[in-house]
């Protein structure tokens, strides 16, 4: 009999899931960024072998919300957790013993998947601080996500608890979301990587137009920020900034979609789009009933 269910990584933000999903799947899925709070979204990659399939969910870092977007964000990983058949609880070696998830994610109600508590960045580590880690977390597996140390031996425990069932998608699949998720999420990574401060945090970006019957594949983009201010700084002197966004951009999305891309870039304001539920969800964003103020 196989194995197969729902791995959901969770732990706070900048602790590394978006580099261990991305690590498991063994392509670039998530986002990565030194940024935190980068990952807004639950992001779906699927791992299969003869025996297993695992459908791994990277989620946003839990943390207390300060907003409506932060709440939207709680919320899917606490709903992550609930639909896990296994949770990985990743954690940053180098911040020391880490909280309970129970405590870290505030949660109202049990849990019904067993945890794993990994401590990733164990690279990082001298001899002395691992030691002293391994001590206060004798249960916690020590991982690198960035190198892939002990990456195998991780998979392998969350193999062994996944329950015994058919597979749930095909074995070619390697996530569930559609093409445009990913290139817009490509587009918000090179916005990430190229403005600093609090204008990044301040960016979601819509695909309006996504025509693959011709070459180049044409994809009309929508950099959506708060302020005129914002918008003028991602255009940059004479468009100088947008234009190297998206050619940065366009290089990762054609990357993806594996063939050459025209990408057309558009930056428009939508005030206090992070604060506003209707705006929120018209990006894919939703705040649970029990999580709303």
């Amino acid at each position: 009999m196989t194995r197969a269910g729902i791995v959901t990584v969770a732990g706070a933000p900048n602790s590394g899931k978006s580099t261990l999903l991305n690590r498991i799947v063994g392509q670039k899925l998530a986002i990565t960024s030194k940024k935190p709070q980068s990952t807004r979204d639950r992001v779906v990659g699927i791992y299969s072998t003869p025996d297993v399939q695992m459908v791994v969910y990277d989620t946003p870092g839990l943390l207390e919300p300060k907003y409506e977007l932060q709440q939207a964000m709680r919320s899917t990983a606490v709903r992550a957790l609930h639909d896990a058949d296994v949770i990985v609880y990743l954690a940053d070696a180098t911040a020391g013993p880490p909280p309970s998830l129970a405590d870290a994610a505030k949660l109202s109600r049990d849990l019904r998947a067993p945890v794993i508590t990994v401590l990733n960045k164990s690279d990082l580590l001298n001899a002395h601080r691992r030691a002293e880690l391994d001590a206060a977390c004798p249960d916690a597996l020590f991982i690198s996500a960035k190198t892939g140390d002990s990456v195998d031996a991780l998979m392998a425990n969350a193999a062994a608890a996944l329950p015994e069932s058919q597979f749930l998608y095909p074995e070619e699949d390697v996530s569930t979301q559609p093409v445009r998720f990913f290139v817009a999420e490509l587009i918000r990574e090179t916005v990430l990587e190229q403005l600093h401060d609090e204008v990044p945090y301040s960016v979601a970006c819509g695909i309006e137009e996504f025509r693959e019957s011709g070459s180049p594949v044409y994809i009309r983009a929508v950099i959506y920020v708060e302020r005129d201010s914002q918008k003028r700084i991602i255009i940059g002197a004479k468009g100088a900034r947008i234009r190297e966004i998206g050619q940065a951009a366009r290089k990762k999305v054609e990357g993806l979609v594996g063939q050459s891309v025209y990408l057309d870039l558009w930056v428009k304001v939508l005030p206090n789009w992070r604060r506003n539920a209707s705006d929120l969800e018209r990006f894919g964003y939703h705040i649970a009933q029990e999580e709303r103020r």
